[in-house]
């Protein structure tokens, strides 16, 4: 039983430090390189929860960011995600900018002015994760990943 006591401190500690993390925002660029988008896709709807695809294989969610005429939708959305879990932020823009997803490691993806822009990512570690627009200083997405 204190085995299963040390895990869950060891989580709660690790969770709190991903916090902090994330409440330091972006003041200062990632280490990594920004990653280029992955494959296009149609969009959907704004957000969804985990689905089956077609073959069967569990994915996780997706969320649909519009940048249009200085405004981004969603703004402060909240969204749950697994650990491990494939995240997908589909993104139709009129404006250049970058999407920040403050993780470790922390990730930046390049938005073009044009639709269907598809972004994928896992997280590896429980706790909330920020995903901000840069240039137009917007938290769009926060996900609670859990184990």
């Amino acid at each position: 039983m204190s085995g299963q006591m040390s895990v869950m401190k060891a989580a709660v500690v690790l969770g709190v430090l991903v916090s902090a993390v994330v409440v330091a925002g972006c003041g200062t660029p990632p280490a990594t390189p920004p990653e280029a988008p992955s494959t296009e896709s149609t969009a959907g709807p704004a957000t969804s929860s985990a689905a089956e695809s077609s073959a069967g294989a569990a994915v996780g969610p997706v969320v649909n960011i519009t940048i249009a005429a200085g405004t981004v939708t969603p703004t402060n959305a909240e969204v749950d995600a697994g650990v491990g879990q494939p995240i997908v932020l589909e993104v139709t823009s009129d404006a250049t900018d970058s999407l920040h997803v403050h993780s470790i490691p922390e990730r930046v993806f390049d938005v073009q002015p044009r639709a269907g822009q598809r972004f994928e990512f896992t997280v590896d570690i429980p706790g909330r994760v920020d995903v901000e627009l840069h240039d137009l200083n917007r938290t769009v997405v926060t996900f609670a990943v859990t184990p």
